[in-house]
């Protein structure tokens, strides 16, 4: 049973991959529009605040999907809805082509943590029927474009740390398939604390 439940992530990731095309947007137009978008994330993407996501290199795909999930409700976030209410589509997909264009700034894994983190990224846990990460992230974290799974590697930790809890605790319920939800909920806060400091560390 546990080895089915694996191959169905890993399939499932793969069909979603295939079944998604690849956002669509003008990076130069997107870098106007997201002047106020600034104040949060950085001018390139790139948050200096820890509880803030770095936008600069993640999957235009998925920053789409975002800001749609953040403009209709489905993902939470009272801040964020209302700086997405006034979007367009095409606003959307402009602005998450540029952030897409942008180089993300590296950061390095807790060494403490890091035997760890790397275990459950690259193999999972057979005994708890999780899939590893890298299944739908990729071994280099750069995520799957197409199938709109966003890249981690260089991700805040501390960004990435919230967003697995709320994940575990229902909070975030914006994941195709409850995918997320299923994994995290097998996992520790000493496991969700290695996995985010291991994909800071990636690139």
């Amino acid at each position: 049973m546990k080895k089915h439940v694996l191959v169905f992530v890993s399939a499932l990731c793969a069909t979603t991959f295939a079944s998604i095309g690849l956002a669509q947007g003008d990076a130069a137009a997107g870098q106007a529009k997201s002047a106020l978008c600034a104040t949060c994330h950085g001018a390139d993407g790139n948050s200096a605040l820890a509880v803030n996501p770095k936008l600069a290199g993640q999957n235009a795909s998925y920053l789409m999907k975002q800001l749609a999930d953040y403009k209709s409700g489905a993902r939470v976030n009272p801040t964020m809805a209302a700086m997405a209410a006034g979007l367009s589509d095409e606003d959307i997909a402009d602005i998450s082509a540029w952030y897409a264009s942008q180089e993300p700034t590296l950061q390095g894994a807790d060494p403490e943590s890091l035997e760890l983190g790397e275990s459950l990224y690259r193999g999972g846990n057979s005994e708890l029927s999780v899939a590893a990460c890298s299944a739908c992230h990729s071994p280099s974290g750069n995520g799957n474009g197409p199938a709109g799974f966003p890249s981690l590697g260089g991700q805040h930790p501390e960004y990435t740390l919230i967003q697995l809890k709320a994940f575990r605790a229902g909070e975030r319920a914006n994941d195709d398939n409850a995918m997320m939800r299923s994994i995290v909920e097998r996992l520790t806060d000493k496991e969700l604390e290695a996995l985010a400091s291991y994909v800071s560390g990636l690139h």
